[in-house]
């Protein structure tokens, strides 16, 4: 698909892997070995997960990341070229091996997932500041946690300075530092993340979770999102924070749902689109990725998701909460 001249321009800072992927009959426990299914390798990591979903649904998107030169980062450099992403700022780094990630999914899409960052360790402050003019001209920046939080934040620092809505996405998951909370507009995490972000427990509990975002948005952002999985997301801005049920869909493989949630929610906010609808398109985005196998080949295009919509009632709205703002 071609960008059009209305296509949100994004830029993502993130990581590229190859996708390890086993079906198992259930995810193993510490010291348990099962038998599972082929293996199957594909494209993934969250920083071209969530470029690619971005692309798929109309964006012109750079990618700013660094691959090996073996052959998973031949093979990767290859498909993201196919996918029409923009990669002027994609650095082959000759001593160091692609990202890889070890995923396991079992029967309900439930997956658990092991990286060795491999050449995304080496995305440095200089790789961020070439990329320069790709960050001056996006409407929105995109970055997570797979490569070091140096070039996040440097990638942010530029974004800001040129007005872009800056995302992050904490995974995996970790603590931050005020000071690059402070430079986030829209926080996008899912319930575990949110507990290495508050310091508490926050899994499993409604209340917790409303709790968990009124907590994160005071750090700074102006929209913070927690993904919930079939439980939907919580959205919360300073006037308020709302639930939204998730669409009911049976799940392949949920490896890249989130991914897919991000990428159309940067989509969705870079044209202007109001928070409530952004996150409902974002969701039917999500739904559309579990339902298929795989990272990068789950991710939906544009026309899919407005299919989609078009038989699919919206996600049911929770109640509002007011005054969880600063």
């Amino acid at each position: 698909m071609s960008a059009s001249v209305t296509a949100p321009r994004i830029a993502v800072v993130g990581s590229a892997n190859a996708d390890l992927t086993v079906r198992v009959p259930h995810v193993p426990r510490p010291g348990e070995t099962v038998l599972g299914g082929d293996l199957t390798t594909a494209p993934g990591g969250k920083g071209a997960n969530q470029a690619v979903a971005a692309r798929r649904l109309g964006a012109a998107v750079s990618l700013i990341a660094c691959l090996g030169t073996d052959e998973f980062g031949d093979a990767l450099a290859e498909k993201l070229a196919q996918e029409g992403l923009r990669l002027n700022y994609l650095r082959r780094v000759p001593d160091a091996t692609t990202g890889v990630a070890l995923v396991a999914v079992d029967p309900d899409g439930q997956n658990s997932i092991a990286v060795a960052p491999g050449a995304n360790a080496r995305l440095s402050v200089e790789d961020v500041d070439r990329a320069e003019p790709a960050l001056r001209t996006a409407q929105a920046v995109l970055a997570q946690l797979e490569v070091p939080l140096a070039a996040v934040r440097q990638a942010f620092t530029l974004a800001r300075a040129a007005r872009a809505i800056t995302v992050l996405n904490p995974a995996p998951r970790r603590p931050l530092a005020d000071a690059l909370v402070g430079l986030v507009d829209v926080l996008v995490c899912n319930e575990f993340e949110a507990e290495a972000l508050v310091g508490g427990p926050v899994v499993g509990s409604a209340q917790a979770v409303v709790a968990a975002a009124g907590a994160l948005l005071r750090r700074g952002p102006r929209l913070v999102v927690i993904t919930r999985g079939r439980l939907g997301c919580v959205v919360a801005e300073p006037a308020g924070v709302r639930a939204l049920a998730a669409f009911d869909v049976p799940a392949v493989d949920e490896t890249a749902a989130g991914d897919a949630f991000i990428g159309a929610l940067a989509c969705r906010l870079a044209l202007g689109e109001a928070t409530l609808a952004a996150a409902r398109y974002a969701s039917a985005a999500a739904a559309i990725a579990v339902g298929r196998e795989g990272a990068q080949p789950s991710l939906p295009t544009a026309e899919e998701v407005e299919d989609f919509l078009a038989v699919h009632p919206p996600a049911r709205d929770g109640v509002d909460r007011s005054g969880i703002g600063p």
